[in-house]
C-alpha cells in the first residue's frame, strides 16, 4: 500500500494554516496551487507546502489529521519549527520547483482564518 501523508498549508503572508490527507502530496499541491483544492484553500490562497508526515495506513492517517486540527496554533507553529523553522515552501524543495513565496519574516504578525474572516466583516464595501 501506499504512504499517505498528512500535510500543512500555508499562505504568502504565512497567516492561515490548513491541514489535509492525501495519498499523492505532489498532485494535491498541485491541485491547490490550481485553485482546484478546497474551498477554504482558495479562499485563502493556501499553496505553501510547510509542513508533511508520512503513515503507512488511512486510519493512522487520518486520525493523526483530526488530532492536528484539534492543536491550537501555537502547538502547530511548534510541530512546523521541527521540521522546517522558516516555513520555505518545502514543496520546491520535493518536487523540484521553482519556490512560490519567499520564507516568512519573523516579525510577520501571525493570526487565523478566523481572524480574516472577523476582518472581511468588519469591512464596508
Amino acid at each position: 500500500m501506499k504512504d499517505l501523508f498528512v500535510y500543512i498549508l500555508t499562505n504568502e503572508r504565512r497567516t492561515t494554516l490548513y491541514i489535509g490527507v492525501t495519498n499523492n502530496l505532489e498532485g494535491r499541491l498541485w491541485q491547490h496551487r490550481n485553485r482546484e483544492g478546497s474551498r477554504f484553500t482558495r479562499q485563502y490562497n493556501l499553496t505553501v507546502l510547510i509542513y508533511y508526515e508520512t503513515y503507512p495506513d488511512p486510519l493512522s492517517a487520518i486520525a493523526r489529521e483530526k488530532q492536528l486540527k484539534g492543536w491550537k496554533r501555537e502547538r502547530k507553529e511548534s510541530l512546523i519549527a521541527t521540521l522546517n523553522p522558516d516555513w520555505e515552501d518545502l514543496g520546491a524543495k520535493l518536487f523540484a520547483e521553482e519556490p512560490l513565496v519567499k520564507p516568512r519574516d519573523p516579525s510577520t504578525p501571525l493570526h487565523s482564518a478566523q481572524d480574516d474572516s472577523k476582518g472581511a466583516a468588519e469591512k464596508s464595501w
